[in-house]
């Protein structure tokens, strides 16, 4: 399977994407969390979503209570939140989980593509190319703003 191989809801109403939506993009791909001390990075994400999405990035964001319920039960909640506190405007996805059984299988593809054994925490990010292949996996602590350089890079291939 590829990442294009999947498709997710949208965080709010009943609208399922294909990802193949998004193919021929750069993607960023991240485990998001309205209630954890990296929250803050929503900021830098919208920033580079915001600075090249007209050059055909994208951010995808996946809300998960997987690393101590650090997400809002519901969805609404979620996006009002990701709204209001940080302006978010990239695409959202349903609440899914990072570890274990249920784990994304969005999520597992990429670790499996990355080399990487687990999603470690909330904020785990995966640049992805156009050609739907995972470039680099960042962790936590590694703020949007640190890789931007690496999106032009791929925006210009």
């Amino acid at each position: 399977m590829t990442i294009y191989d999947y498709s997710f809801s949208k965080l709010t109403g009943s609208e399922t994407v294909p990802l193949s939506h998004y193919r021929n993009q750069v993607l960023l791909i991240v485990n998001t969390a309205s209630k954890c001390g990296f929250t803050p990075q929503y900021e830098g994400l919208e920033k580079l979503y915001k600075g090249y999405k007209d050059q055909g990035f994208t951010v995808l964001g996946f809300p998960s209570d997987s690393f101590l319920n650090q997400e809002f039960a519901d969805g609404e909640k979620t996006a009002e939140f990701c709204k209001l506190n940080y302006g978010v405007t990239f695409p959202l996805f349903q609440k899914s989980k990072m570890k274990g059984k249920e784990m994304n299988p969005l999520f597992h593809e990429l670790l499996e593509e990355s080399g990487e054994k687990k999603i470690t925490w909330n904020f785990n990010k995966f640049l992805v190319d156009r050609g739907g292949k995972v470039v680099h996996y960042y962790g936590s602590r590694t703020k949007p703003e640190a890789i931007e350089s690496e999106i032009q890079a791929l925006l210009k291939k």
